[in-house]
């Protein structure tokens, strides 16, 4: 089999890619290789409304299955690629299939990271990244007494807030000293703790786990310090592991992820890498090389990559956000707060709607907006300017943000 393009990933990239492509009036021929046999979805309700049965799957598919055929996209589902012959431009599946490429965008993600601990493999210990992952962990759910979340970040605290709703006893582990430490600022942190903790959630941070638990499958989970939790259901959310083994195999640089330049491409010719598992350098982060893990940046690097592809080289500089949805909260996040040295109270914690604006030398760096749609929004071209606005102004929350930037 030969394509102009194949995609490995049928993710929001991979989707992507394909997409704009066609939008671009690319008549070469397209292939996506995923290894899951669905077509591609949606990541982000797995841990959320799909997860908590609010919608079906039908519902979170990114294109109905109408849409790929009829613009020739062919989709080899349930297919995992193995290697990568980058001077054949040639790659290889599990079953010993080769297919061959003109260009090729690696648009694989990653796999939730294993708990490297004694029993981390035993059954009933569940990750969240695909929706066999959520299938199981629904599953497990309804009959399960003891549930035990290790890890709190987005992932984490989304299924904790599903699971509490649901009626379920939840105890949720952190091993730092705050959930959303590596994405968030301590005022943040604090409110979903005590919002979590309102809800149910026995929710423990500083923990150090030793072991779990079990003869096959989990029972409980055991601490440093030797106390036991029971637990039925284990689910862990700490990363992923980006999959990128048959890039780095073929010899592409990288490490945390395979690196890319401005426009996408790795070190090997006529191979692009877009999503959770390219390493770029963002501007957002001052430069730092980063992998960013969102539907943003999926999508804005597919863009990139198929324009390119088309003719049009274009940087990527897109500014990042987030989402996310706990109990009635919804969480919306605009710019990286890392490294930031001021943080911004905006809005009433205690009306449960506010913002905190996020400030690095005078500058306005990113927004997190708890049911604060309208900062949210408005708070972007502020990030985008990197706006220097004092910090009272700020803090004002009867004059909205838009005539701040302006003023």
């Amino acid at each position: 089999m030969q394509f102009d393009v194949v995609i490995v990933g049928g993710g929001h990239g991979g989707a992507q890619a394909a997409v704009v492509l066609r939008t671009q009036k690319y008549e070469g021929t397209i292939a996506i290789i995923g290894d899951e046999p669905e077509l591609p979805y949606e990541r982000p309700p797995l841990s959320k409304e799909y997860f908590a049965g609010e919608k079906e799957f039908e519902r979170i598919l990114l294109r109905p299955e109408k849409y790929w055929n009829e613009r020739g996209i062919t989709m080899m589902l349930g297919q995992k690629v193995v290697a990568v012959d980058a001077d054949a431009h040639q790659v290889t599946l599990a079953d010993g299939t080769s297919v061959g490429y003109g260009k090729l965008i690696w648009a694989t993600g990653g796999s939730p990271r294993v708990l490297p601990l004694p029993g981390g493999d035993l059954a009933g210990v569940q990750g969240v990244r695909t929706r066999a992952d959520a299938d199981a962990m629904k599953r497990a759910s309804e009959t399960a007494q003891n549930i035990v979340v290790i890890g709190g970040g987005y992932i984490g605290l989304e299924a904790a807030a599903v699971l509490s709703k649901a009626g379920k006893k939840v105890v949720l582990l952190e091993a730092l000293d705050r959930v959303l430490a590596r994405v968030a600022g301590e005022p943040l942190s604090r409110f979903y703790e005590l919002e979590h903790r309102s809800h149910g959630v026995d929710l423990r941070l500083g923990v150090g786990i030793e072991a779990l638990e079990g003869d096959g499958h989990v029972t409980g989970v055991r601490l440093v310090g030797g106390e036991v939790i029971p637990a039925d259901l284990v689910i862990v959310g700490i990363g992923i592991v980006p999959a990128v083994e048959p890039l780095l195999a073929a010899g592409a640089e990288g490490g945390n992820g395979v690196n890319v330049d401005s426009i996408c491409r790795t070190s090997l010719t006529d191979i692009y890498a877009i999503g959770d598992c390219a390493a770029h350098s963002n501007g957002f982060a001052e430069g730092a090389t980063i992998r960013l893990e969102s539907v943003q940046n999926a999508n804005d690097q597919a863009n990139v990559v198929a324009k390119s592809i088309c003719g049009t080289d274009q940087d990527y500089h897109a500014v990042p956000w987030f989402w996310s949805n706990q109990y009635d909260l919804r969480l919306q996040t605009v710019g990286l707060s890392t490294g930031h040295d001021e943080a911004v109270l905006r809005g009433d914690v205690a009306a449960r709607s506010f913002s905190i604006v996020y400030l690095k030398q005078g500058r306005v760096i990113a927004l997190d907006c708890v049911n604060a749609t309208k900062d949210y929004v408005q708070g972007r071209a502020l990030v985008l300017n990197g706006a220097e606005i004092a910090a009272e102004k700020l803090a004002d929350a009867s004059v909205p943000l838009k005539e701040m930037l302006t003023a």
